[in-house]
């Protein structure tokens, strides 16, 4: 991954594309190239048989210009950096700051890469892809661009993950009518990244997401749980919420007796107490211990239980 700012100060993770992904594009895109190429010369060579010997020439140079430097740079510039190849392969180009390119990022990389591509067969191309980190050949390094790659095989996709059993359905009757888009998403990205950040850094984020959270629903953290614990059964709440909406299956919003009966016409899923049993913590949440914060020592996450320790519950979270 590649940790670009942009001019927010915000820092995009980006998945840079390397050579073999790259030199597969640009083979696609020389392939495409040659053929409009070779169609259009036949054309014109029709068209101007009756033309002298250099006029011929004259057309034949400028027809080369125009179809292998000014149509990959206009297509790249109408597409915001995908062409024909790098849309096969999921690639795309962008500026250094993660932003769409402009017609002046694609003309330099385009004349920049009649040097570096096609009077050197690729040659520099390659040599100065393998020698920059981020795999820039040199009409990146001058156009200050980056090709990254779009497409993110599905099994990398953060993971939700549900709540503890003892919290389960306890905010089924929660207003979540308050709750911002940006809110959802900041508590969303929080959780499936939640088990890469510091134990105090990611404490102190699950506190202030918590605590907005709180404030617009009205549901305090419930005493002892943590405040991840809480975000993701709130969480939790809103898809069983959409779901339901979705494929019709009951009312959208809250009610713990508002839920309808299942497909099959059954009674809606039961849920177990929601007493917040003393020591009982899943290992996906870390708790903080505050003195350790205090001296500002690194917080170790709990063990995990085994098996046979663990109350039974009967809870299975929705697909």
């Amino acid at each position: 991954m590649s940790e670009l700012v942009t001019g927010e100060a915000v820092a995009l993770e980006l998945r840079p594309a390397r050579l073999p992904s790259r030199a597969l594009a640009v083979l696609l895109d020389l392939v495409a190239g040659m053929a409009v190429y070779v169609v259009v010369t036949i054309a014109l060579v029709a068209a101007t048989a009756s033309l002298d010997e250099a006029a011929r020439a004259a057309i034949s140079i400028a027809l080369f210009v125009l179809v292998l430097v000014g149509g990959p740079i206009l297509v790249e510039t109408l597409s915001h950096g995908r062409s024909l190849g790098k849309t096969a392969c999921g690639l795309r180009v962008v500026r250094d700051d993660g932003g769409p390119i402009r017609f002046r990022h694609a003309l330099v990389r385009g004349l920049i890469g009649v040097i570096e591509i096609l009077m050197t067969f690729g040659v520099v191309a390659c040599v100065a892809s393998l020698v920059s980190a981020r795999g820039r050949r040199l009409g990146d390094v001058f156009a200050g661009t980056l090709v990254v790659r779009e497409r993110v095989p599905a099994g990398q996709a953060g993971f939700v993950p549900p709540p503890p059993p003892w919290l389960a359905g306890r905010f089924s009757g929660l207003d979540l009518s308050a709750v911002p888009d940006g809110l959802w998403l900041a508590v969303r990205q929080y959780l499936t990244r939640m088990g890469q950040l510091d134990p105090r850094v990611g404490w102190s984020m699950a506190e202030r997401l918590a605590a907005d959270l709180a404030e617009r629903t009205g549901a305090p953290v419930p005493p002892g749980a943590p405040p991840a614990a809480y975000l993701a059964a709130v969480v939790q709440e809103r898809q069983v919420r959409e779901a339901r909406r979705a494929f019709g299956h009951g009312p959208a919003g809250g009610g713990g007796a508002a839920g309808a009966a299942g497909p099959a016409g059954g009674a809606p899923p039961s849920y177990p107490a929601t007493t917040v049993a003393p020591g009982v913590r899943p290992a996906a949440y870390p708790s903080m211990d505050q003195g350790a914060a205090v001296r500002g020592e690194r917080a170790v996450p709990p063990q995990e239980e085994s098996s046979a320790d663990r109350p039974s519950t009967g809870f299975a979270p929705p697909a």
